[in-house]
C-alpha cells in the first residue's frame, strides 16, 4: 500500500511539474511572439516616418527650388541622412529576419529599444518639417495672392 501511495504521489508530482514546465515554456513563447510582433511593428512605423520626412523634404525642396538664392546642398543633405535612416532600418529588418527567431530577450528589447530611441528622435523633426510646410505654403498663399492684385 505504501508503495503505491507513493508512485500515486510521485505520478501527481510529475504531472503538476509538467503542468507548469508547460504553463511556462507557453508564456515564453507568447512573450516571445508579442515582442517580436511588437518590433515588426515599429520597423514599420519608423519606415512610415522616414518616408514621411522624406516626402516632406521633397515637397519642401521643390517649393523652394523656385528661389535661386537658396543652397541646393541643403537638399542634398537632406535626402542622404534619410536615406541613411532608410538604409539602418534595412540592416534592422535583414536581423529581425535572419536572427530574431534565435536571439535572446535582451538583444530583442536593444533592437526594439534602439527603434524607438530613432523614432523619439525623428519625432520632433517630423513636427518642424509639418510647421515649416505649413508656414510655406502660407507664404506661398500670400505670394499668390499679392501678385493676383
Amino acid at each position: 500500500m505504501n508503495l503505491s501511495l507513493s508512485l500515486g504521489v510521485l505520478a501527481l508530482l510529475i504531472l503538476v511539474v509538467a503542468s507548469i514546465w508547460a504553463l511556462t515554456s507557453r508564456r515564453w513563447q507568447n512573450r516571445r511572439a508579442t515582442d517580436l510582433q511588437q518590433l515588426l511593428d515599429l520597423a514599420d512605423r519608423l519606415e512610415t516616418d522616414l518616408k514621411s520626412c522624406r516626402a516632406g523634404l521633397q515637397q519642401a525642396h521643390a517649393v523652394m527650388a523656385t528661389n535661386p538664392d537658396l543652397p541646393a546642398a541643403s537638399e542634398q543633405d537632406a535626402r542622404h541622412a534619410v536615406d541613411a535612416g532608410l538604409q539602418a532600418l534595412l540592416r534592422q529588418r535583414i536581423w529581425i529576419r535572419d536572427r530574431a527567431a534565435r536571439a535572446s530577450q535582451q538583444e530583442l528589447a536593444e533592437t526594439a529599444a534602439a527603434m524607438r530611441a530613432s523614432r523619439d528622435r525623428l519625432q520632433p523633426l517630423l513636427q518642424a518639417l509639418d510647421a515649416a510646410q505649413r508656414d510655406l505654403d502660407s507664404a506661398m498663399r500670400e505670394h499668390i495672392h499679392r501678385d493676383a492684385e
